[in-house]
């Protein structure tokens, strides 16, 4: 199964794609652990990506593509995966449809983890606090929310017009909210 998940910060997309991970025996792929790992390995494309990222700028689509493009061809992918973390924008969701057509994988579903905003600001805080995360003060959470909403949520209508997308209620314990995507998925829980 290949997926896209979809969410706010805070919504638990890395907490549900772990999960996701080992219910479905895929691959989770995040973009942000991928250009780390590209960076550590000194690849051309991990070196092309630190000297964006060294002059302060952030890392072009085609860098990112270029990326997943690589891990999805791996052998371990062959079977599905689960993306974490892009398509952050509409142009972004077209540019990785053509990509998984490309490469004859494309994509079976996109998951919307959906959370009301003041809950995900609470998350958020606490994540904070708990974690001591920078990104997650309260001038960040509300500047990330805010670029979420211009920026990413259109994704939402992209996979939804293409009836592509499910919505899942993404409150509740873990297990709850793994359990509403895998039925979403038509995923039969033991």
């Amino acid at each position: 199964m290949r997926i896209v998940l979809l969410g706010a910060p805070g919504s638990g997309k890395g907490t549900q794609a772990a999960r996701l991970k080992e219910a479905l025996g895929v691959i989770h792929v995040s973009t942000g652990d991928l250009l780390r790992a590209q960076v550590a390995a000194g690849t051309e494309l991990g070196r092309a990506a630190k000297a964006v990222m060294e002059a302060g700028q952030l890392v072009s689509d085609e860098i990112v593509l270029g990326m997943l493009e690589a891990r999805l061809r791996e052998a371990d992918a062959a079977g599905g995966f689960i993306l974490d973390g892009y398509p952050r924008n509409v142009a972004q969701a077209g540019a990785l449809d053509a990509l998984l057509a490309r490469i004859g994988q494309p994509l079976d579903q996109a998951v919307q983890l959906d959370v009301d905003e003041s809950l995900l600001f609470d998350r958020l805080a606490g994540r904070a606090a708990a974690e001591g995360r920078k990104d997650d003060n309260p001038e960040t959470v509300r500047q990330r929310l805010s670029v979420y909403a211009a920026q990413t949520a259109p994704v939402i209508d992209f996979y939804a017009a293409r009836g592509a997308l499910k919505r899942v209620d993404g409150v509740g314990t873990v297990d709850e909210v793994l359990a509403r995507i895998l039925a979403a998925l038509g995923v039969a829980v033991a």
